[in-house]
């Protein structure tokens, strides 16, 4: 089983290099990173098929819209439908491709599709683990960066008094969001990791609007 996930790994990260649009916060670092979260979890749960949830790790992202692209909501699909077709033109067994096809749907946050098998549920857990943590947090100012958008609000940064908006503040996406991922993971093991990760981000934010706030120190007289 070893030496077919190893064949099979060489074979998927070729075409996703091929495939994909990356960026830096999706590119084939991101594919290995998701592939090692998942092998964490699998050690807790060796009972699901290991090749497929390695094929949907790594081609995931094959259709990788932007995140402020109209049918970002589809792009999951959308991937589904080409690495199927990659993998079976590979001679991937034709009978885990309908697996793979689901656990690469319901990755998505944005496509909200519950995932009904435990392979599913593994690799939307390892994905989402990819969004927490020094990582996650790297990723999330390289977005919000390319889209253009604020590091925070200039007088509010925590939004005590006003709505989060974190369409226009990049830091108001660790409570709109990342803050929010640990109750949403599907596997024990998962929500474990994603509430560790989870707190670092919590500190960082902590410490980001301690400074963000900080009064200018005042001048000596002389």
């Amino acid at each position: 089983m070893q030496d077919d996930l190893q064949h099979w790994q060489a074979h998927c990260q070729q075409l996703a290099v091929q495939e994909m649009d990356q960026d830096a916060a999706h590119d084939t670092s991101h594919l290995q990173r998701v592939w090692g979260n998942a092998q964490q979890l699998l050690q807790h749960y060796p009972q699901a098929d290991a090749l497929v949830v390695l094929a949907a790790c790594y081609l995931h992202d094959v259709v990788n819209l932007p995140k402020s692209h109209p049918d970002r909501a589809q792009a999951s699909r959308m991937a589904a439908k080409r690495a199927s077709a990659l993998l079976l033109a590979q001679g991937f067994p034709v009978e885990k491709l309908e697996s793979v096809v689901h656990a690469i749907e319901a990755h998505s946050f944005s496509a909200r599709i519950t995932p009904a098998t435990l392979e599913a549920q593994i690799v939307q857990d390892a994905d989402r683990l990819d969004a927490l943590g020094p990582v996650g947090l790297a990723r999330m100012f390289h977005i919000g960066g390319q889209l253009g958008r604020t590091l925070a609000h200039a007088t509010d940064p925590l939004a005590t008094e006003r709505p989060l908006n974190d369409q226009q503040f990049t830091l108001d996406h660790i409570a709109a969001k990342l803050l929010q991922l640990p109750p949403t993971m599907q596997t024990a093991a998962g929500r474990q990791e994603a509430e560790r990760r989870a707190q670092w981000i919590a500190d960082f934010r902590k410490a980001f609007v301690q400074q963000w706030n900080a009064a200018p120190t005042a001048q000596a007289q002389g």
